[in-house]
């Protein structure tokens, strides 16, 4: 990901800086001659859904993982990027380094895992490398900061609609910002004032009771908007305020695919309301679409997508994405309208055309333009039979194969279960398993699902 190459050159830097020569790769890139070889090796690697790699170590994973290999002569360490929101928490890089010590490896240090960029755990590598060097490096690494961001716009896309409510967002930055197509957002969500009226009673302490964050002083109240409010609180009973605040983790921060591009004037996201079984919003996109005002801040920082950014230019692109997932693809479509003409399919599934066709005016102008080559939909609902966007790509296997042929790129954004796994085996069904792998190895597949 965009943070793990980062990573990965912050590690180069540091090492150069102690006279240390230095090669930098992708791991696509790897073989298993350059690991035979080698005497040392440093591996910065995220993490994805349910434990799996990126798509862009999928090759790696598939011809070098897992084979017998003599890593004797290797000494090696591995930072793990993941989010402990998941069950498999790091697990590519578990994975990983399972398979680099059982086949002769020997650990430099033990692994370092990074939960959502957690500065201590980045300072632990950081002093790991030093001591490898014998030098200490020049400045500390960290995530880049959140920016308080204004929330100017939200639009309800689909009143009426049989689902949650998808909000058009729109939000102003505080002061020069850009980003490319296909990049994403990272937002620290709040916790609305009844949830924490809720949390705090029966615990017997007042929300104005004050507490210390950061060294500075604030309301127990205050403190609370960014703390996990776990439903279980019987460990809590009994504490003070400020040991309460200790005991609780801070909010994880919430990833959006960004669904404008700068030439715009606003960075826009489409969300939809997540509803838990008691009615209650779900935290981040209750935060963004209901809790905070107008006008209010947003803590949000621009996180490098690199492998959803545009392809080059004149090359053809094939989009597939349902719900909330048009908010990438929307971003790569208006770059490439910027750009000038060029073929664009674009293969869209919601419920129902009436209440889920979003961005339906953008969209059709762009079939009408000829910027859309060609617009396909799958409003689920609309039939007694269900259709899906991967439904629509099976019947169009034969223009697929053509637009292949041509060196098209294929972009998917969107659910990760049903969709976008749907249309993974549809490719398999059309172009065949090895086809699709080269298309991943060849960065012709890009997929940005969640």
């Amino acid at each position: 990901s965009g943070f793990a190459e980062q990573l990965a050159w912050q590690t180069a830097g540091q090492l150069q800086a102690a006279g240390l020569p230095v090669n930098v790769q992708p791991l696509a890139g790897v073989s298993e001659q350059d690991l035979s070889n080698s005497t040392h090796a440093l591996f910065v690697v995220s993490t994805f859904g349910d434990g799996e790699g990126p798509d862009s170590a999928r090759g790696f994973e598939r011809k070098v993982l897992g084979r017998p290999l003599g890593l004797e002569r290797l000494q090696y360490a591995v930072l793990g990027l993941g989010d402990r929101q998941y069950d498999n928490f790091c697990g590519f890089a578990r994975r990983l380094h399972s398979w680099l010590a059982e086949h002769g490896g020997k650990t430099l240090f033990a692994p370092v895992e990074v939960d959502s960029g957690d500065p201590y755990a980045l300072r632990h590598w950081q002093q790991q490398l030093a001591e490898l060097t014998g030098q200490a490096p020049a400045d500390t690494w960290k995530a880049p900061d959140f920016e308080h961001w204004t929330l100017n716009q939200r639009t309800l896309l689909n009143p009426d609609s049989s689902g949650s409510g998808v909000y058009l967002l729109g939000l102003s930055a505080p002061g020069p910002s850009s980003w490319l197509a296909g990049d994403l957002v990272e937002i620290l969500p709040r916790n609305d004032l009844l949830a924490i009226e809720h949390f705090l009673e029966g615990l017997g302490i007042a929300g104005n009771a004050r507490v210390q964050v950061d060294g500075l002083p604030q309301s127990l109240e205050q403190a609370l908007t960014i703390r996990q409010l776990p439903e279980n609180r019987a460990h809590l009973v009994g504490l003070h305020a400020q040991a309460l605040l200790d005991a609780l983790a801070p909010l994880a921060p919430r990833e959006y695919s960004i669904a404008s591009i700068p030439a715009d004037g606003m960075l826009e996201l489409i969300v939809r309301q997540e509803r838990h079984a008691d009615g209650s919003l779900g935290i981040g996109s209750g935060w963004l679409t209901e809790y905070a005002p107008l006008g209010s801040a947003i803590s949000l920082r621009v996180r490098r997508n690199s492998g959803f950014h545009l392809p080059p230019q004149g090359v053809p692109m094939i989009l597939l994405g349902n719900g909330t997932g048009l908010a990438g693809l929307r971003s790569l479509l208006k770059a490439r309208v910027a750009e000038g003409p060029q073929r664009n399919w674009l293969l869209f599934g919601e419920r129902q055309r009436e209440h889920d066709f979003h961005c339906r005016d953008e969209l059709q102008e762009w079939v009408t333009s000829g910027d859309l080559e060609r617009l396909d939909l799958a409003f689920s609902r609309d039939q007694q039979q269900k259709i899906y966007v991967q439904d629509r790509l099976r019947e169009s296997a034969a223009l697929l194969k053509q637009w292949l042929a041509d060196g098209a790129v294929i972009y998917v954004c969107g659910s990760l279960q049903g969709m976008a796994s749907g249309v993974d085996q549809v490719l398999n069904d059309v172009l065949g398993a090895e086809e699709v792998e080269r298309l991943i190895e060849q960065g012709r597949y890009r997929r940005d699902v969640y």
